[in-house]
């Protein structure tokens, strides 16, 4: 482990206990990523990958990985600047989903994955699928949790409010207002409070907080957006896996990716796909409906 890990466990002992899992590092486009690589090594199963979003890291997984390290390998990334991964200055790494993606392929390549089957969660979604639809022959399925990889009108006032360059910076990187607004807002019957203090606990000082801050400053709501033209791009690949299996498990009640919306698109391009819409879980349905989310990825991974 370490020094940042250990840090971490000494400090908030009631949320550790629920990520008991052994840290691996590898360096990815001249930083340092931290994964998890739980579960047997076996090449005639799938390997599950996890991608996680903002303003989360591999912690929001940590029942995936319980779930199914008993018979799957189990990988989940903290992309650049969140969780144990690196934290990176803005003039030293671009924050932007096409290096997003490169890290991630690069991440793939090294560890020689095949096979897999990617859980794909809020921004996560956009940064693997921006990677698997350039390398779809090393996945054999995809999950995704409400999330959108491709471009679209429909930013809520919240997210458009945070892109204001001086005011979201003071929100997002100074006063911590998304991770905290998230341990409510993003959740239908609310968190424990390990929970909370595991989800924020990577996001504890203004420069730990840059990758907050940049992901969601990463949404394109314009073509000079620095990140347009890798979102245009994942959307024209998406249909590389339409004859794969897809599954798309929704939290219906989530104000930021409703299903009718983002959950509806999603069908335009994979119409076969395996749909389960879990009505009383939010955004983070992982914490609202836990048994039934995982219920659903099992039942896709044997389909």
């Amino acid at each position: 482990m370490t020094e940042a890990h250990n840090n971490l466990t000494d400090s908030n002992a009631s949320w550790r206990a629920l990520y008991p899992f052994e840290s691996h590092f590898e360096t990815i486009g001249g930083f340092k990523m931290h994964y998890l690589d739980e579960g047997p090594k076996d090449a005639d199963r799938p390997t599950i990958l996890c991608s996680h979003g903002n303003p989360t890291w591999s912690f929001i997984f940590r029942d995936v990985v319980k779930a199914f390290c008993d018979q799957y390998r189990v990988i989940v990334v903290d992309h650049i600047g969140c969780g144990l991964s690196e934290k990176p200055c803005k003039s030293k790494y671009p924050y932007g989903l096409q290096r997003r993606g490169d890290d991630l392929i690069e991440l793939i390549e090294k560890l020689n994955l095949n096979r897999i089957a990617l859980v794909a969660h809020d921004w996560g979604g956009a940064v693997a699928m921006n990677a698997a639809t350039r390398i779809p022959e090393r996945f054999e399925r995809i999950a995704l949790m409400n999330t959108a990889a491709y471009l679209s009108n429909r930013v809520p006032k919240r997210i458009r409010l945070c892109h204001i360059p001086l005011l979201g910076r003071f929100l997002l990187q100074g006063l911590n207002v998304f991770p905290r607004a998230a341990t409510k807002m993003a959740t239908a019957k609310g968190l424990t409070q390990p929970v909370i203090d595991g989800l924020l606990a990577p996001y504890d000082s203004w420069r730990n907080r840059i990758a907050v801050c940049e992901f969601v400053r990463d949404i394109p709501m314009s073509k000079s957006h620095r990140s347009y033209e890798a979102l245009k791009g994942t959307q024209e690949r998406l249909h590389v896996f339409a004859d794969k299996p897809v599954a798309l498990i929704w939290g219906a009640k989530d104000w930021c990716f409703p299903p009718e919306v983002f959950l509806e698109e999603f069908l335009k391009y994979y119409p076969n796909a395996y749909v389960c819409k879990l009505e009383q879980a939010g955004h983070y349905l992982l914490e609202d409906q836990t048994d039934e989310t995982l219920q659903a990825l099992r039942h896709f991974l044997q389909m």
